[in-house]
Order: C-alpha cells, then sequence, then structure tokens
C-alpha cells in the first residue's frame, strides 16, 4: 500500500558550495547547506547577537508595556497554555521568563484545556476556569488565541486584558482576515507583521515577547543597579517547542535550535528536560534536534493526547530534580500507552483504507472516521496515513461533545487551512471551527455532516492537485564518497541542526546486495557492496520494511552509528530503494 517514492538530485548552486568551503567548511557539508539554500557563511552563523530582533515582530513593544505594567502592579497573569508540546514549552517559557522579569509566585499562574473537555483554544469555558482558579486581571495566550474571538470577547467583558501570543493563522471570514479584540497581538502571520521569520513557533513568539520586555524593563531603569537575567537559560525549552512543532526551520528558527543543544549539550537545562533525556534513555551529551522530535517531544505530546496536559507543563516548570524524574517517568508510561493506542488505530485506519481502495488506487484525499478512534491520536495516525499513502488526510474521532473532531496533514502543493476555508465557503455551517497550517490542520464537525466534508475534500483536492503533486518524490543528495563513510563524517553531520525545510542529508549510491534477511520480524537486514565490484562491505538496514530488494538496487539512506558491545560501525539506514 505505501508508495514508492521517485528520487530526485538536489540542485548544488556550484558557486554557493565554492564560497562556504573557502570560508573554511567543511567540503561534504558546504555541499549539503548550499543545496539548501545556504549562500553565505554567515548564514551559519548561529550567535544569539544574530538573532532577529524583537522590534520587528508586530506587537512586541506593546506587549513588553502591558506586561511590565502589569508586573509592576501586581496583578495577577494566567497563561493559558495549549496541550501540545509547543503550547506545554511556550507556557514553560512563560511562567520561567516572567519570574525572572520579576514576577512574583502570587502572580503567575496558567490554565490548559483538556482536549476532550474544552476542545482548543482560549474559549469561554476557558476564561470561566481561569476567574475560578485565580481571578486574573491579565490573560496571556500562548501558541493559541488568534482564532478565539468568542474567548477573547467573553474575557474583555469580564474586565480582564488579552494578550495573545500565537503563531498560527488567523481566521477568515469571506476572504477577510479576523482578528480578535485583543488588547495586543503578538504573532508573525498576523496582518501588517513584517518579521522575516514566519516560521517562529510558539514558544520562539513567546520568547521574543519576553526580549521585548526585558528591554522595556530596563528603558524603565530597572537593572541600573542588578543584573538583567539571562534569557537564554529558557533556550532549551524554545528548541525542543520548535522542533517538535515541525515549524521549518529556517535561519533564525536554526539558531534557537543550535542555541538550545549547546545548552543541552554542556549539562545546563531545566530539570524537566534532563528527567525527559534519562526517561527516552538519551544522553544529553549527545543531543540533536532528532532527540526533540522523536523521544522528548512525543512524551510531552502523549499527556495532551491520552491525559493531562498539566503533568508536562509541571515536568518542564519544577526545579525539584526529584519531582521532575517523577513526572518525567509518568509522562513515559503514558507514551506507551499512546503507542498502543496508536497501534490499534493503524490497524483500524488500515482495514478503512481497503474499502476506499478496491484497485489498489488512493484517492485524491483522504478522510477516515471510525467511533472507537481515540481523539488524542488523530493527528498521528493522519500523519502515518498521509506519509504512507501521499495523499491530503484527515482522520476524525467522536468527542466527548458528540461531534467528530478531525485532524489533517498535508503534502507539498495543497495548502489544508485554505482547503478547509473552501469547503466552508461551499458548504456554510458544515465546519463548525477549524484552522491550522499548509500543511496541518483541524476542524470539528457533526457526525451527519462527515460524507459531506468528505466529498467537499476529495472535490478540492481533485481541482488543485496535479498528477505530479501526487507522486511521492524523495530529494537526495546523491552518492557519498567512500572517503565519507566513517565515525566522524557522522559526527559532523549530527552536530547540524536538520529538520523542517533544512532536512537532514540522504545519500543515494548503486549497490550490489549480498545479503538480506529479516531482523524482529518488521526489519530488513543488509549486507551491500559499495564502490562498483571490487568496492567495499557495508551494512545497512530498512526499519519497517520487510520486503526484499533486487540484487543490484540504488539506495537512498541516511548515515549512522551502530554501537555494539565496544564496537562502533557505520551503517546505512535505507529510505527507499529503487
Amino acid at each position: 500500500m505505501t508508495s514508492s517514492p521517485s528520487l530526485h538530485l538536489r540542485d548544488v548552486p556550484p558557486r554557493a558550495a565554492y564560497a562556504l568551503e573557502q570560508s573554511g567548511v567543511h567540503p561534504l557539508l558546504a555541499r549539503l547547506y548550499a543545496a539548501r539554500g545556504v549562500r553565505e557563511p554567515a548564514e551559519l552563523d548561529d550567535d544569539l547577537k544574530q538573532l532577529l530582533p524583537p522590534s520587528l515582530l508586530k506587537g512586541t513593544d506593546a506587549a513588553a508595556r502591558l506586561l511590565a505594567d502589569t508586573l509592576a502592579s501586581g496583578a495577577r497573569i494566567c497563561v493559558v497554555a495549549d496541550y501540545d508540546c509547543d503550547g506545554a514549552t511556550a507556557c514553560a517559557v512563560a511562567l520561567r521568563g516572567l519570574a525572572m522579569l520579576g514576577g512574583q509566585p502570587a502572580q503567575l499562574h496558567y490554565v490548559v484545556p483538556d482536549r476532550a473537555v474544552h476542545g482548543y483554544g482560549l474559549t469561554p469555558t476557558i476564561v470561566d476556569l481561569a476567574v475560578a482558579q485565580c481571578q486574573p486581571q491579565l490573560l496571556l495566550t500562548v501558541d493559541n488565541g488568534i482564532a478565539s474571538q468568542a474567548g477573547v470577547a467573553h474575557a474583555r467583558a469580564l474586565g480582564m486584558q488579552v494578550l495573545v501570543t500565537d503563531h498560527h493563522l488567523p481566521a477568515l471570514v469571506d476572504g477577510e482576515v479576523l482578528l480578535p479584540d485583543a488588547n495586543v497581538i503578538v504573532n508573525p502571520s498576523q496582518p501588517g507583521c513584517e518579521f522575516p521569520s514566519k516560521a517562529l513557533a510558539g514558544v520562539g513568539v513567546m520568547f521574543y515577547t519576553l526580549l521585548a520586555l526585558r528591554a522595556e524593563l530596563r528603558q524603565r531603569g530597572a537593572y541600573e543597579t542588578v543584573p538583567q537575567p539571562k534569557l537564554d537559560a529558557l533556550l532549551d525549552l524554545v528548541a525542543l517547542g520548535t522542533v517538535a512543532d515541525v515549524v521549518k526551520l529556517d535561519g533564525n528558527n536554526r539558531r534557537l535550535v543550535a542555541q538550545g543543544l549547546r545548552r543541552i549539550r554542556a549539562g545546563r537545562m531545566q530539570p524537566g528536560v534532563a528527567a525527559l533525556f534519562a526517561a527516552a534513555s538519551r544522553q544529553p551529551a549527545k543531543a540533536s534536534a532528532f532527540d526533540f522530535g522523536f523521544a522528548l517531544g512525543p512524551r510531552i505530546n502523549a499527556a495532551g493526547r491520552l491525559s493531562d496536559m498539566t503533568l508536562g507543563i509541571e515536568c518542564l516548570t519544577t526545579d525539584d530534580p526529584g519531582r521532575a524524574i517523577e513526572l518525567a517517568q509518568q509522562l513515559d508510561a503514558i507514551n506507551r500507552e499512546r503507542r498502543d493506542v496508536e497501534a490499534g488505530m493503524r490497524e483500524q485506519a488500515e482495514l478503512l483504507l481497503d474499502s476506499l481502495m478496491p484497485e489498489g488506487q488512493p484517492p485524491a484525499a483522504v478522510v477516515l472516521f471510525d467511533p472507537d478512534f481515540h481523539e488524542g491520536v488523530v493527528g498521528i495516525v493522519a500523519g502515518r496515513m498521509k506519509d504512507r499513502l501521499h495523499r491530503p488526510t484527515f482522520v476524525f474521532a467522536l468527542g466527548a461533545d458528540g461531534l467528530l473532531k478531525g485532524s489533517g496533514r498535508s503534502i507539498p502543493g495543497f495548502h489544508l487551512r485554505d482547503a478547509l476555508d473552501l469547503v466552508t465557503k461551499r458548504h456554510p455551517g458544515v465546519l463548525k471551527k477549524f484552522g491550522g497550517h499548509a500543511m496541518a490542520a483541524g476542524c470539528t464537525l457533526a457526525e451527519e455532516d462527515f460524507e459531506t466534508f468528505d466529498q467537499a475534500l476529495q472535490q478540492v483536492a481533485q481541482e488543485w492537485l496535479l498528477p505530479e503533486a501526487l507522486a511521492r518524490k524523495l530529494a537526495t543528495d546523491g552518492p557519498l564518497l567512500p572517503e565519507y563513510f566513517n565515525p566522524e563524517t557522522v559526527a559532523k553531520l549530527d552536530a547540524v541542526v536538520w529538520g523542517q525545510g533544512f532536512e537532514a542529508p540522504v545519500f543515494c549510491d548503486e549497490v550490489v546486495v549480498i545479503q538480506q534477511k529479516l531482523v524482529g520480524e518488521k526489519h530488513l537486514k543488509l549486507r551491500v557492496r559499495h564502490g562498483g565490484p571490487k568496492g567495499t562491505l557495508r551494512d545497512a538496514i530498512w526499519f519497517g520494511h520487510a520486503e526484499p530488494v533486487a540484487e543490484t538496487v540504488r539506495l537512498a539512506y541516511r548515515l549512522s552509528v551502530d554501537e555494539f558491545q565496544g564496537q562502533v560501525r557505520v551503517q546505512m539506514v535505507v529510505e527507499a530503494a529503487v
């Protein structure tokens, strides 16, 4: 059922590669960087001084004044978080940062929605919950709020001020952008914001807001007799949330992540981050962006999917190492449960797909629902199905309120949020609410409208997606010279911040398969000859693939180090074979 990709060689502008190499960049890295759009050595400078200034981010100056006044007055601030890793890290950054900048414990509070009970964002119900818990004078949203018109209006009607920090796209009504009536909005995606990096995660937006607040306090003379707080102590959290939210790693985001990784590798991190590394059996001294995306991030996300995200937020905000370890172990257990739930849902999704694909050809878009699906895992399953079929995919589960809650993942060339906007224009009232990005979005609808939504999304996909967009492609970096097959090269590659929009290198070589066998019942272990008839024998493994490959085959692969019984060997981790 998995579609085989066609392999495409990335273009490497020779002048850019030469300029990078002449500046001292390793020849292999120079080629990889040039193929990913780096043109000047300065773009690789990850010093904090190279970060884009907060003044370019619309709303930060006003937000800084509002926060400074609120802190000075002693008024209570309630952070309204989100139930994913970006929202949890943004909440932790807000609470820790405001405390560093003068906030007192009695002033700083937070609430986080329960996915099944409250839904997403600053709803009127969440406003009422905040009032009941701490009677705040200021609501500060992190990673949400840009589409919360009703919630913001309710808070303002109750006399509260509202500061929205978010990175999602604003709501559209009849083609017009609709913003909530907040006192201040900080969001690079809002109209009129000229911040060059539109890819900031929610935690990045909150970090920038704190930078602006520190500058405002400095202007007010707060640091004339005492040193100003070092907000770079929060960068481990910023890096974790940025990678976990799969935002594009443009130059600015790469600096944020690189700085966070640098702190972690040096042993300088929050107790909760250290505890999560331990729970995931990962070594902080060798931390990489991969750890954020596939080890720490899923454990934080699991709390919001199956339990209560307060567990994740407390893990990231506690200063007690023992308590952090206890919470990290709870998150690890929840994540194991999440894997079991996901496995069952994936099996059921495969059965549903069989009915949609009688001839083995997937439709232009895939829309799935089963009454037994778990609302907290629909996004993961949608992503798995999207990867397998290379089609925009929505997966729905039945919410506690009786409505279907759907999460979607898309492919290049199909803007998912815009597609939902077109569906709601053509079928008014079908979508109760929706929002998101180009590649990920969510929506809510009544069960009786499921078929209408399915057909409407199929129609949009058929109109928008050309045949070439439906063909799965894998960009590769071409052959890898034999002299680079060594642990030193792997170490150089692992030290780089790779991720969304700055993908880790995938090399491509023709090999002769000497031996192949299944290990663990579902992984293909290969012994291949690389470099011609007299080439070198190498180990390769294809995780999650059980079908044998041809004797002579082109492998697309990543480099990895396999450490076993004190021996270190470089192996190919296969991504595709043609």
